[in-house]
């Protein structure tokens, strides 16, 4: 049998074709939680899949950066983001590529945005920075201050997107709106990725205890955009997935409308920190994949595939999402930051393959693992 398959992988490759992604065990990345993988679409390191973490070792917290230049069957380190806030903490980091040239940053431009100093003590002042790679994530520099906290609540969560004209928009979840709102989601914008505009709001709902967290967002083939949250502390449902459709990537509508809530067959829902990617497939031709931390029926009880399954959709979120085998396996994940806590997730092989690193405790240290699995 392992003949065989040694041959019929060689003739794959003759003719051009990828097999299909097979579910691996789980391997080991690193320590850290709150894990990012993107796929280069510009410049020498074109089709490079670069992950990140939000790390510690001796030194204390940090982000190392990791590539695979074999579809996420291996990851080796290429380099480290050390921020001098780094040992007032540094938590939920994110990776995004330049599609675009904003200012001076040339398109495929990396970067890393994170939440530094929650650390601090009673007097903390919370920031949002990011740092900037030009050559495929191997070596970084400071780029700027998008967000400091003007009181020593919290500014978490970041994400980036480019909109349809070209403005760089960092969106975060922002607490410093209490007591009116327990936490909101703004965003401020960039035309050159150093300077930011006053923040704006994307979601603020009431009463106080709701708390909108979380923000995605992904540019859809149709030149609209699917933006993604949590909210907490809403309606029936327990930190619930949901969605709107910005028409540009720059306006998300009424930020008092909670937009549309996500769910699987039987109304099971994921609780806590989803993140959404874009996959080839469907009569779209894109399918939307979920992955979030605990699976639950519609009584918060996690139900026996906790851990281990996605969501996915084929028509850009409206209309039933529906289940697939989730390759990175955590079946005790619970609410707490480490375990299967805003898992990520990247098509490979083609389309055929999901990629995902999540963590998971390992001898009660949080840990990064990958694996790859088949996406339909």
């Amino acid at each position: 049998m392992r003949k065989v398959a040694v041959m019929l992988a060689a003739v794959l490759l003759v003719v051009g074709l990828t097999p299909p992604a097979q579910a691996v065990e789980r391997q080991r990345l690193a320590v850290g939680s709150y894990p990012r993988l993107v796929r280069l679409a510009h410049g020498v390191y074109k089709g490079h899949i670069v992950a990140a973490v939000s790390g510690w070792d001796g030194g204390g917290p940090f982000a190392p950066v990791f590539e695979s230049t074999d579809e996420g069957a291996s990851f080796h380190q290429i380099g480290e983001i050390r921020d001098p806030e780094d040992a007032q903490g540094e938590c939920c980091g994110t990776l995004f590529e330049l599609p675009r040239k904003v200012g001076k940053l040339r398109a495929g431009t990396l970067l890393w945005a994170a939440s530094y100093g929650q650390g601090g003590g009673a007097e903390r002042r919370m920031a949002i920075k990011i740092w900037a790679s030009r050559d495929g994530g191997r070596h970084w520099s400071f780029l700027s201050e998008a967000a400091r906290s003007h009181n020593h609540d919290g500014v978490w969560e970041p994400e980036l997107n480019v909109d349809a004209g070209g403005t760089l928009w960092l969106h975060f979840a922002d607490e410093t709106e209490a007591p009116r709102y327990a936490q909101v989601l703004n965003r401020v914008g960039s035309t050159d990725g150093i300077t930011w505009g006053t923040k704006q709001r994307t979601l603020a709902i009431s009463p106080d205890p709701v708390r909108p967290g979380m923000p995605q967002v992904r540019q859809l083939p149709d030149g609209s955009y699917y933006f993604g949250y949590e909210i907490c502390n809403y309606g029936s449902l327990y930190c619930n997935p949901y969605f709107k459709i910005s028409p540009d990537g720059a306006n998300f509508g009424d930020p008092s409308a909670p937009g549309t809530p996500v769910s699987g067959p039987n109304g099971d829902y994921f609780q806590h920190a989803n993140t959404v990617t874009l996959f080839p497939g469907g009569p779209n031709g894109t399918r939307v994949l979920m992955v979030g931390q605990i699976y639950t029926s519609t009584k918060g009880k996690p139900l026996a595939t906790n851990g281990q399954v996605l969501l996915a959709n084929d028509d850009f979120g409206t209309g039933p999402w529906y289940e697939l085998p989730a390759p990175v396996r955590v079946p005790a994940a619970y609410n707490n930051f480490c375990p299967n806590y805003s898992s990520t997730l990247l098509p490979v092989d083609d389309g055929r393959g999901v990629l995902e690193i999540a963590a998971d405790y390992d001898n009660g240290v949080c840990t990064t693992y990958f694996a790859k699995g088949p996406a339909s």
